[in-house]
């Protein structure tokens, strides 16, 4: 054996062994954390920020929970009676949907019609919260109605905050309040990089909605 194959074989031992230390290291920084995560309780998360993803990660927990056997639930505000993939596919699967009967807000510029329909899904909203049957209860763009003054966002804070124990809540939206935010137990933001939109191509059925 060469000289140089020698030293490299050498090298690559080296390169494994501290691999090795390091995953073992991380193995158990990750195992301290399992064990030390013993609480149970419904988690409420706050999906926000400018970037595509936000409704699309919270229908994605809703699949998942329908794939444990679980029951979910879902209001929809703003998209309205806007065609909509992820129902097409939920509704079949036993979820029950609910949503803002005015649709975009931006398109009908009438703060009465959309206050009363942003109420009425928000009163169907408030039975989910209410409903110990439902493991998980996704409250898609309500972030909107609550800058909007649409709803309340003290009998938002007071719905989630007295919901059954167990029940996990996903609220969707740009520009989450605060008090939301710091209410939550998980809040992930989605940052806008770029976007095909911007770029002037059309929203497609099956990848924006």
């Amino acid at each position: 054996m060469s000289q140089d194959k020698k030293l490299n074989e050498k090298e690559l031992s080296e390169k494994e062994q501290k691999h090795i230390a390091r995953q073992k290291k991380i193995k158990a920084e990750v195992d301290e954390r399992i064990a030390a995560a013993q609480t149970e309780k419904g988690v409420f998360q706050v999906i926000t920020g400018n970037g595509k993803g936000k409704s699309t990660s919270g229908f994605g927990t809703v699949a998942r929970c329908v794939g444990h056997d679980k029951k979910a639930a879902v209001v929809q505000f703003i998209k309205g009676g806007w065609e909509c993939g992820e129902r097409n596919l939920l509704e079949k699967a036993g979820v029950p949907f609910t949503h803002m009967e005015t649709g975009f807000t931006w398109e009908t510029q009438n703060r009465e019609s959309d206050t009363k329909a942003a109420q009425a899904a928000w009163q169907v909203a408030k039975q989910y919260l209410a409903d110990d049957t439902i493991d998980l209860v996704l409250l898609d763009e309500l972030t909107y109605m609550v800058t909007y003054d649409y709803v309340q966002l003290e009998d938002v804070l007071n719905a989630v905050k007295n919901r059954p124990p167990m029940q996990c809540v996903i609220i969707t939206g740009r520009a989450a309040h605060r008090e939301l935010t710091e209410l939550a137990d998980t809040v992930s933001e989605v940052k806008n990089i770029k976007h095909a939109f911007k770029a002037g191509v059309k929203a497609q059925k099956g990848f924006d909605y």
